[in-house]
């Protein structure tokens, strides 16, 4: 594959992925949902930190919640640049197309939550209590600051776990309870690519590379 179309589906993912979250943060409240089937929902929340919601100041309480999320969002910017020139490399010396396809699915997965942390708050107005504004007066977060939009929520099944079970036996329990959005998919399908058909993307001339 070329740089060049390599490029263009990177930019496909994110148009699908901005205009999706564009969409929600201009028609839905924070918290707000509809339900498409029992099983699957459009529910509009807003993460501060990484995947879970896990925000770097609970891994390393010593960090202001600021300074967490600045640090967060510029460890990403590094991580994005990574994997941008592992991409380039690839393609350059005509790796496996397999590494190079799952290469594109996370860089554009990257890129499209990395626009959110860093431009939305500046972008967009409070999504708390009503709908946001677009390029309004009223930013909700300075550069750096902004939250990430997920919206796709799969509750397929939820009820209490047989009391069997070690530890969550007897709980309330719903799968799948995270909530995501087009770019976390686009990721999870890079390293999925990456898992299954590891031995095909690092050949033995692609790990001695």
């Amino acid at each position: 594959m070329s740089l060049k179309k390599a490029t263009l589906f990177i930019i496909l993912i994110l148009l699908i992925d901005q205009l999706s979250k564009i969409y929600i943060k201009t028609h839905f409240v924070l918290g707000e949902d509809v339900e498409v089937f029992t099983w699957f929902k459009i529910f509009f929340v807003e993460n501060k930190g990484m995947a879970w919601g896990t925000k770097l100041n609970d891994i390393f309480p010593f960090l202001s919640e600021n300074t967490a999320k600045v640090s967060l969002t510029i460890f990403r910017i590094f991580a994005i640049l990574g994997v941008g020139y592992w991409l380039y490399k690839t393609i350059s010396s005509r790796g496996p197309k397999v590494l190079v396809t799952a290469l594109i699915f996370i860089m554009a997965g990257a890129i499209g939550n990395i626009i959110d942390s860093i431009f939305y708050g500046v972008l967009f107005s409070s999504s708390n209590t009503q709908v946001a504004t677009f390029l309004g007066k009223n930013s909700y977060a300075p550069l750096l600051h902004g939250q990430v939009v997920d919206m796709l929520y799969l509750p397929i099944w939820n009820g209490y776990l047989p009391k069997w079970i070690p530890f969550i036996g007897g709980d309330f329990f719903t799968f799948f309870e995270p909530v995501f959005n087009i770019a976390d998919v686009s990721i999870c399908i890079g390293f999925i690519i990456l898992i299954f058909w590891n031995k095909t993307a690092f050949s033995k001339s692609t790990k001695e590379e």
